[in-house]
């Protein structure tokens, strides 16, 4: 099931500062790399360099001959080498002729995030860093790398860097030496020719072309989607030569767009052969073990959205009288899915489903995720289940958690439940007469349980997802706001309170697994947003940073015109939710304990809490009863730091593919729009200019400071706005607008806006 818990996707999720930016403009591409200054490069010095790092310590020249291999002949040139590294006070020699590096001067690997305009920044990671999304260009501390300094490096390298500082001290880094190359084989589009073709990379941080001669085309059409290896980066070129190895087809077919981001974020998507071969030798094996619990008579039913692909899921509530017992059972993927084989390997490797509008690249196969381990009606399946009861204020008693099989009764919908219990619906309420006690049952529970965990200091962020309605003909018919509903609600808290139970078992009984943490918030981040929100006119009080303190400025702003910027700027304060083997509790949840395990079909750490749960509950059980479960790994690695950040990589992948997929639809939508008007709201305030949200369609896009006319606009960085020099005219975050849509760029996802007219702020309306 897809899109569960929202508090916890959200922080997942959470877009580097907060409000979406568009990126700049590329420089020219076909062929010309004149933007580029080049520097000199010299292999010698940079081997050189890499020795002095790696010996740490004085060299003799006879050493550094000896180490690089070189010849009596190469004597003169390696002297010249070393005295020109010693006026630029990067090497230093005695009187011995002893040389070692200059104090100061250590040399750092790093990799090179390039901008599309020509200059990079040098990524170097630390303690912890690897979590944290990097921050947009102008606001971030990364060292820069002129465009004369990115020697043969281009976006994605690892690299040895030699840091220094310019100007006001700012620190500045220069490509030593290319350890890595990230780019082996690159997306981009084929442009034909006589001899040889181009292939200019999707990616616009890639700064080259790829050359292709036309017997290694693979018979690819002029203007057509390839995917290009990419042969040997030669000294002093910047285009490499290459060799189409997959035709993907005409870019304008929606399909082949999605199979364009597959390929150039790196999804697997093709299962090995062993796993093929391990999936059709599954059976469905439903025998009723000593170790499962017969749930077949309690009324399951799943609750999804209409276009659900997969059901994993399925929930039941019996009323008690102490108050309530909640069903949340699961398919027990971990039955078919066992450690360390063909299968697992693969899912693990991919770590979590990926959901394009019209393509889904699953992490299991379809025989499991469609079939197997599907809740679908009136069929028994294999499930793992959480039997929580509470009393009528949401209070948990007690939990239980058991292998099941269970029937699921109905296939429901969040549509039809509201119908149901919202809106009274005569027609569906005499079609689900069956099902009106259980479903008023769900909804006083879950109730009950979002008001204890609101009282405790949740906090429930309401930031909608995009829409994208595609019609047969491939066209985009509109671009809406998702909704929720009661039975939305329903849903999400059920799957809370059973992760939360599941993580609080396997704490309490020390039983090695990955939770789901969000640590706590920056401050430097929260006081920034507070100065702000109070220039909004919004009385927030001086106790700063608790969920509680969160909690109040989202209920301050619900309803409100400001909800949607408010949410997203507290958004922007937040660090990101992550998988560790370390419990330290969920700040956006206010919980002691979070895991993930309501969906091991499409995330591969519900998959390890299942695993771990099922020796909790092998070790608990009587001898007779006892599983091999209880001694089977939770993951191919037995390191559960190392797979809490792969996995976390993994998850930031799927969304960054998830937001790439949906800006290109968006910027298809609007293709044909050019020259109309539309009401948005401010959602963001650069230097570059205005970021804007539509009402009508869930759509943003930028306005540059060039777009603003009747003024020179200045950037009041600690306001958030924008200042007219001479009429004092005011742009700023939540201010409603019309605004023009001027341009828009497919490949590059843009859409550029012109302001119509300025309308009042929303803090006047």
């Amino acid at each position: 099931m897809r899109h569960r818990t929202r508090h916890d996707k959200k922080l997942a999720s959470r877009p580097a500062g907060g409000i979406r930016r568009r990126r700049g403009q590329r420089p020219p591409a076909a062929g010309s790399n004149h933007h580029l200054p080049q520097a000199p490069v010299n292999p010698l010095e940079e081997e050189l360099l890499t020795l002095f790092r790696r010996e740490q310590g004085e060299l003799s020249l006879a050493d550094i001959m000896e180490s690089l291999h070189l010849g009596h002949h190469e004597r003169k040139e390696l002297l010249i080498l070393l005295a020109d590294l010693g006026r630029r006070q990067l090497v230093t020699s005695s009187g011995k002729r002893l040389y070692q590096l200059a104090a100061g001067q250590d040399l750092v690997e790093g990799t090179v995030e390039m901008h599309p305009r020509g200059f990079g920044f040098a990524i170097i990671q630390t303690a912890g860093q690897g979590q944290a999304p990097r921050p947009k260009t102008g606001d971030r501390q990364d060292p820069f790398i002129a465009p004369e300094n990115l020697a043969t490096a281009h976006h994605g390298d690892r690299v040895l860097l030699q840091l220094f500082k310019r100007g006001r001290g700012r620190q500045e880094a220069r490509v030593v030496r290319v350890l890595e190359r990230a780019a082996s084989r690159v997306v981009g589009i084929y442009m034909a020719g006589r001899a040889q073709g181009l292939v200019t990379p999707e990616d616009d941080r890639l700064l080259f072309n790829v050359l292709v001669r036309k017997e290694h085309s693979c018979g690819a059409r002029d203007g057509f989607a390839v995917v290009v290896e990419i042969g040997a980066f030669k000294p002093g070129q910047r285009n490499p030569e290459g060799r189409i190895v997959e035709v993907l087809g005409d870019p304008a077919s929606i399909d082949v767009e999605t199979e364009m981001v597959i390929r150039k974020r790196g999804l697997p998507h093709q299962f090995s052969a062993e796993t093929v071969e391990q999936v059709a030798a599954l059976t469905e094996d439903l025998t009723l073990t000593p170790d499962r619990a017969d749930l077949r008579d309690v009324l399951h039913i799943t609750i999804d959205g209409e276009t659900a692909r997969d059901f994993d899921d399925a929930v039941a509530v019996d009323k008690t009288t102490r108050g309530f017992r909640l069903y949340v059972s699961i398919a027990d993927v971990s039955h078919y899915v066992q450690p360390d084989t063909p299968l697992d390997r693969d899912a693990y490797q991919r770590g979590t489903s990926v959901y394009f509008p019209t393509r889904v690249v699953p992490m299991l196969p379809e025989r499991l995720s469609n079939d197997l381990c599907s809740l679908v009606p009136d069929q028994d399946r294999l499930t793992f289940t959480a039997i929580l009861e509470f009393d009528r204020t949401g209070k948990r008693l007690s939990s239980k958690f058991t292998r099941s099989i269970i029937r699921s009764r109905y296939r429901m919908t969040y549509t039809k439940v509201k119908k149901i219990v919202v809106d009274q619906d005569k027609e569906l309420r005499k079609e689900y007469r069956l099902l009106l006690t259980p479903l008023k049952r769900m909804a006083e529970l879950a109730a009950a349980l979002e008001q204890r965990r609101q009282a405790r200091g949740s906090i429930g962020f309401e930031i909608p997802e995009p829409e994208i309605a595609i019609g047969p003909d491939d066209q985009i018919s509109a671009v809406n706001r998702s909704a929720r509903n009661l039975a939305h609600k329903m849903i999400e808290e059920f799957m809370l309170a059973a992760n939360e139970a599941v993580a609080e078992a396997l704490s309490e009984n020390h039983r090695p697994t990955l939770y789901r943490i969000h640590e706590t918030p920056d401050q430097a981040k929260v006081l920034e947003f507070t100065h702000f929100a109070r220039s909004l006119g919004l009385g927030i009080s001086t106790d700063t940073g608790s969920p509680q303190w969160f909690g109040k400025i989202l209920k301050l702003v619900a309803g409100s015109p400001k909800e949607y910027i408010i949410n997203n700027l507290l958004l922007r304060t937040m660090q990101r939710a992550r998988y560790s083997p370390d419990n330290v509790g969920h700040f956006g949840l206010a919980a002691t304990y979070y895991t993930h395990f309501t969906s091991p079909i499409r995330r591969y750490p519900d998959l390890m809490v299942h695993r771990a749960l099922a020796g909790l509950a092998a070790a608990k059980a009587p001898r007779s009863k006892a599983k091999k479960t209880e001694a089977l790994p939770a993951s191919p690695t037995a390191d559960l730091t190392a797979a809490g950040d792969f996995l976390s990589t993994r998850e930031r992948v799927a969304v960054e593919a998830d937001r790439e997929m949906t800006e290109r639809l968006q910027a298809r939508f609007m293709a044909d729009k050019i020259g109309e008007s539309f009401e948005a709201v401010v959602s963001g305030v650069s230097a570059f200019g205005l970021y804007v949200e539509l009402l009508e369609w869930f759509i943003s896009g930028a306005v540059s400071m060039t777009k603003l006319k009747g003024d020179y606009f200045q950037f009041d960085t600690k306001n958030h706005r924008l200042v007219g020099a001479n009429t004092g005219k005011i742009y700023q975050i939540g201010d409603l607008v019309r605004v023009r849509l001027a341009s828009v760029e497919p490949r590059q996802r843009r859409i550029n806006f012109a302001i119509d007219e300025l309308r009042p702020a929303i803090a006047d309306t």
